[in-house]
């Protein structure tokens, strides 16, 4: 398993989501004694979105910016036209030639809608130019989401055989699938976690305890707490596994799942893109689904197949699986129940029929 590769950088000045203060009209004239202040605001401002986050809006507002230089249109400021015009082109592949999904492009306007408001102007998603063209393209090209496969507790255990455990990598691997599937967790709160609270900077922390772990995560709903609870064996226990991988990189502060570089782990933590490698080389290595081609087998696969899996394996009550995965309503958890019995509740008979 090799290494997550670094990220590229940001050109900060193109596409930075939060334009510095002293580009705006509300800081050009600040006194001198209220520019500490500024600096502060400037880190609230940054700390109300995660850095995954924010990556992800300058790049949707590097891709627009793009866009509208190439075709002598102004990005700012926003003309509903306009944004209907790169809505179509994205929807029609007129960019790349492959049709933009609309779960794609609703998340480009998102970004827009943000990026515009950091910038003071103002961008009504509503406004007829834009939501006619949306419409129409959700008529057309909507369909169906498309769920990943949900790897179960045995596919996870063959998952792990794959690993080679006499190597770095594979010792922070296995506690990453079993700590990832029995907690539920989005790939992101996998690799934001730490070893203290004060360690957290943009996700959550450990505790180990003498019956299981607790975990406390900042996800996209807010704070909550996941337990982890203990193995059957020292062999399938996801505390075991974190604790061996801990001591052998001889982890005590700092973020938990580290890139290694060589037999050396290093400092850095991993970013969310490896959790999806991950899952999806060891679940082909594994066989998993192999009555499946190998390229639909390699499309089946992510990050979010662990939270589907624990969601399809756990027989508990649904509302602890709801728990577990941070979930507003039962409908959701329901999404990631892969296997479960539709049809336990019989309306049909309960009516009469």
């Amino acid at each position: 398993m090799t290494a997550e590769p670094p990220v590229g950088e940001i050109d900060e000045e193109a596409a930075s989501p939060v334009p510095s203060p002293h580009a705006t009209k509300a800081n050009s004239g600040l006194p001198a004694h209220l520019e500490g202040l500024a600096e502060t605001a400037r880190d609230y401002a940054k700390a109300s979105s995660s850095e995954n986050t924010r990556k992800a809006y300058a790049s949707d507002w590097r891709h627009y910016t793009g866009w509208t230089r190439r075709h002598g249109l102004t990005a700012l400021p926003p003309d509903p036209q306009v944004i209907g015009l790169y809505i179509a082109a994205c929807a029609s592949g007129a960019m790349t030639g492959k049709p933009g999904s609309v779960a794609t492009i609703e998340r480009r306007l998102s970004a827009l809608m943000w990026n515009f408001a950091q910038r003071g102007e103002a961008f009504d998603r509503a406004d007829r130019h834009v939501a006619t063209v949306l419409a129409g393209i959700r008529r057309t090209q909507g369909r169906p989401p498309e769920q990943k496969e949900a790897v179960l507790s045995q596919d996870i255990l063959a998952m792990i055989a794959t690993l080679n455990l006499s190597d770095p990598r594979g010792l922070r691997d296995r506690a990453i699938l079993l700590i990832g599937f029995a907690g539920g967790l989005r790939r992101s709160e996998i690799v934001g976690l730490a070893c203290h609270a004060d360690d957290a900077l943009d996700g959550g922390w450990i505790e180990i305890l003498e019956d299981g772990l607790l975990l406390t995560l900042r996800g996209k709903t807010g704070w909550r707490e996941v337990e982890i609870g203990r193995g059957s064996s020292d062999a399938t226990c996801p505390i075991v596994a974190l604790e061996t991988w801990l001591k052998f990189a001889r982890i005590e502060r700092g973020p938990i799942f580290r890139r290694v570089v060589g037999k050396s782990v290093g400092a850095e933590p991993l970013t969310d893109k490896h959790v999806a490698r991950l899952v999806k080389q060891t679940a082909l290595a594994a066989g998993v689904r192999g009555d499946l081609s190998e390229g639909e087998r390699a499309k089946k696969f992510s990050g979010h197949s662990l939270r589907a899996g624990l969601a399809s394996s756990a027989e508990v009550d649904e509302r602890y699986v709801q728990k577990q995965l941070g979930h507003s309503s039962a409908e959701m958890t329901r999404r990631y129940q892969r296997r479960r019995d539709r049809f336990r509740v019989n309306l049909t008979k309960a009516a009469g029929l």
